[in-house]
């Protein structure tokens, strides 16, 4: 870690009393798991803290302690604004439209574009609330059981339960130094990664029909209608593209969700030695090697056609060497 880096971030929240904490649209665990953790952690040192999730809490993380204290947009004054978990200042949607330029910016994606006034970026890190334990823990401010469950809850999602290709040793003492201090790795493993609701198996099972393989791509659609049939209230794929993982030969997988007539979420995973954060990028999106994301505008169709054409350059050799398309 970046020592002047890390000194002017406990400067800023020695100096300040009230904070504005801010993540990323479509928020994941990690999102979640930095604003609860973080902000509770803030509270117990004699601060104040304001949580921000323009798009709300996702159902399987609304039973963290705090999560009801997540609003949609920011009230009031604040000596400091931390973005956390977010590697594009626009992903926050409207939550930053009083700051131009945030104070502290605290993320692991490679693609992040450092965009405040401090900006503490550690790729090797697993996730983003791995960092912010860090950043905690070199302050020396206390963190109680419900702060260590949320930054629990982030390690535990980003990873897939430990299962991706970034998961180290740092990040396993990490996981059991936040369990000495009270959460239940079971029951957060089981609430955030296993349980689902019934709408979203059924959201899962409309995306599965449109199941298609290519040698090693593998891509499934979600469109509006999917969501409005099955009653499925979120704006995400349910984490169905991680399912995808499983399936045997695929490389890169890939998932259109439909949010609107005319924008559509893709979300790529892929193994280790295909880097998707790359072709992310060329659509005004980022992530990770093995993990991106991006919201392009257009029709689900000629989303689609667009985003596939680039994906395959990735996996030319691949292709060339495997079966015809399964149409």
């Amino acid at each position: 870690m970046n020592d002047p880096v890390l000194q002017a971030i406990l400067d800023v929240i020695t100096r300040g009393r009230r904070f504005l904490l801010v993540s990323h649209l479509r928020p994941d665990g990690d999102a979640i798991g930095s604003l609860l953790g973080l902000g509770l952690a803030l509270e117990a040192a004699g601060k104040e803290a304001h949580l921000v999730s323009e798009d709300g809490v996702p159902a399987n993380f609304r039973g963290l302690p705090g999560a009801d204290r997540i609003y949609d947009r920011p009230d009031g004054l604040f000596d400091a604004a931390f973005v956390l978990d977010c590697s594009d200042l626009l992903r926050t949607g409207a939550a930053l439209d009083e700051y131009t330029r945030p104070h502290v910016n605290i993320d692991h994606h490679p693609t992040n574009q450092e965009f405040a006034e401090i900006n503490l970026v550690i790729e090797t890190a697993c996730s983003t609330t791995e960092i912010l334990y860090d950043v905690l823990r070199a302050g020396g401010f206390p963190i109680p059981a419900e702060a260590a469950e949320a930054l629990l809850t982030g390690l535990v999602t980003d990873t897939i339960g430990f299962q991706t290709p970034n998961t180290n040793p740092k990040a396993l003492r990490t996981a059991a130094d936040l369990m000495e201090r009270g959460p239940n790795l079971s029951r957060i493993y089981r609430t955030a990664l296993i349980e689902k609701s019934f709408e979203a198996y059924r959201y899962w099972g409309a995306g599965l029909s449109t199941l298609r393989k290519e040698g090693g791509l593998v891509w499934a659609t979600l469109s509006m209608d999917d969501r409005r049939m099955v009653g499925y209230g979120g704006r995400d794929d349910a984490d169905l593209v991680n399912q995808l993982s499983a399936i045997k030969g695929s490389l890169v997988r890939v998932i259109f969700i439909e949010l609107a007539d005319t924008e559509v979420k893709i979300s790529w995973r892929s193994q280790p030695g295909y880097d998707v954060s790359g072709i992310a990028g060329r659509f005004g999106g980022g992530g990770h090697r093995t993990a991106a994301g991006a919201t392009v505008k257009g029709s689900l169709d000629d989303v689609r056609d667009k985003v596939l054409d680039a994906t395959r350059e990735l996996l030319v050799p691949t292709m060339e060497l495997s079966e015809s398309p399964i149409r």
